[in-house]
């Protein structure tokens, strides 16, 4: 009879559940549930339906009731900076907004008004993206003070779905940092910090390392699911535990967790807080076990991903590759990290607007346009690398890509071609293979990190572009 261990993965497109155990001693995954996810535009507003999306981590649950294959554990991982602030009686306060919101325009500023830019990155490590929950918070406080006064928890999305599984606060480290509040030397609230910018002390809850057992589900939910189950912390920040699945993690090897963004970087044992990386724009999110990923954030695959929306989705991305490979001697270029691309109205119109303005050509046809897209980011990826080199004072041979992205076989042998690297591909399910690994090491099935990432090279398949 096999043990089963449940990822659930939520991005900010969609969900899943994956299921995992152990076969012929290797790490066997199955996905079993599928949801779609998205930010609503309410009032101009654009906010997360973490009513919605619990019901559907409830539907995942039960799906895996129904199969016969009842885990023993589970964790919950979602993207970063987005959070709830409860009441006292635990009632959510106010609106759940989404990172791509437009209500922290201009609260970088006031931030800076009470402690300077250089101070915050030298004490946090984290780079300035005016969606972080530092810059957040402060919008709550110049907006709508009353909710803050109110509060009396703070809780990133997944250990507020957490919460509501097991009816226990808690607090996970790798998401915590993602805050901008977390001291990169003491891996805790920085106190200090939080009393400078006025938000209330009590709302952040003591900070717990990935593989820490939340509990178990509730009475209430045990019984709507059909089981109980042990919630087990995995690093909840997804890229935390995409870069946990990495098979190839040595000195000379640099990662992008590649999905709608793309994180580069490497894997480092204390932060690296520097004017210069500071001037670079490099972040030092924590890891699992306080482990640094020090990387650039990257646009991604959401432009491609906007783009295919707009086209009504029309084409499959496979054609989107044709299209632009067939017009790969278009020369337009942009910054793939240009803030008009976060949010735009129209991501079609994003492109053309900077292109005009640089005095590039536009795009006349759907591959143009797809060409601008693919080569701008495997250009990015090939300036980051050498900043990167530049930082460290390494050399670095090849770059391990994973997650959803790293399927994306155009934009590799792209990658590889620009960088001048070996590019190593795989796995496709880093993130759940990730959540996995922290509750599989928790439950002894791995003996620590190294043994998880040993076994995650040996159990799926990984491939190589010179």
């Amino acid at each position: 009879m096999s043990t089963f261990y449940l990822a659930v993965d939520i991005g900010a497109s969609s969900g899943r559940h994956m299921l995992a155990h152990m076969e012929g001693g290797k790490m066997v995954l199955e996905e079993i549930y599928r949801f779609e996810n998205g930010m609503d535009r309410v009032d101009g507003k654009l906010l997360w339906n973490t009513e919605r999306l619990f019901t559907e981590i409830k539907n995942g649950l039960k799906k895996a009731k129904d199969l016969g294959k009842v885990p023993v554990s589970m964790g919950i991982d979602t993207w970063a900076v987005d959070y709830v602030l409860l009441d006292g009686e635990d009632k959510v306060l106010g609106d759940t907004f989404g990172y791509r919101d437009h209500r922290t325009d201009g609260m970088d500023e006031e931030v800076y008004r009470l402690i300077p830019v250089e101070d915050l990155y030298a004490r946090t490590g984290i780079q300035k993206q005016i969606f972080n929950t530092v810059y957040q918070l402060m919008a709550v406080k110049m907006q709508t003070p009353g909710l803050l006064d109110q509060a009396e928890a703070m809780l990133m999305l997944p250990d507020y779905f957490h919460y509501l599984l097991t009816g226990v606060k808690m607090q996970e480290y790798t998401n915590a940092t993602s805050t901008q509040l977390v001291n990169a030397v003491t891996g805790d609230w920085d106190y200090e910090l939080i009393d400078r910018l006025g938000y209330p002390r009590k709302i952040f809850l003591p900070i717990s390392m990935p593989g820490t057992v939340v509990g178990h589900f509730t009475k209430e939910i045990a019984e709507e699911i059909g089981y109980d189950c042990e919630v087990v912390l995995p690093a909840t920040h997804d890229t935390g535990s995409a870069i946990m699945a990495l098979p190839t993690v040595s000195d000379d090897t640099l990662y992008i967790s590649s999905g709608t963004w793309s994180l580069m970087g490497v894997e480092n044992k204390a932060a690296v807080c520097t004017p210069e990386a500071q001037a670079r724009n490099f972040t030092n999110e924590g890891g699992y076990d306080h482990r640094f990923r020090f990387l650039k954030n990257i646009m991604g695959l959401w432009m491609i991903q906007q783009v295919r929306h707009e086209l009504n989705d029309a084409y499959s991305f496979a054609q989107l590759c044709d299209m632009a490979e067939a017009e790969k001697d278009f020369p337009s270029r942009v910054d793939v990290n240009d803030v008009c691309f976060l949010s735009p109205a129209s991501m079609q119109g994003a492109i053309r607007d900077y292109l005009k303005a640089s005095g590039q050509r536009e795009p006349e046809n759907i591959g143009q346009m797809a060409t601008v897209i693919y080569q701008s980011l495997a250009e990015s990826y090939a300036a980051t690398v050498k900043e990167i080199e530049e930082l460290t004072g390494k050399h670095y041979e090849a770059i391990n890509i994973v997650g959803g992205g790293s399927k994306a076989m155009y934009l590799n042998i792209l990658t590889a071609s620009k960088c001048g690297r070996k590019v190593i591909a795989g796995p496709g399910e880093g993130t759940a293979i990730g959540n996995l690994m922290a509750q599989m090491i928790h439950a002894g099935v791995y003996k620590d990190l190294k043994d998880a990432r040993q076994n995650v090279a040996e159990s799926f398949d990984i491939f190589t572009v010179e």
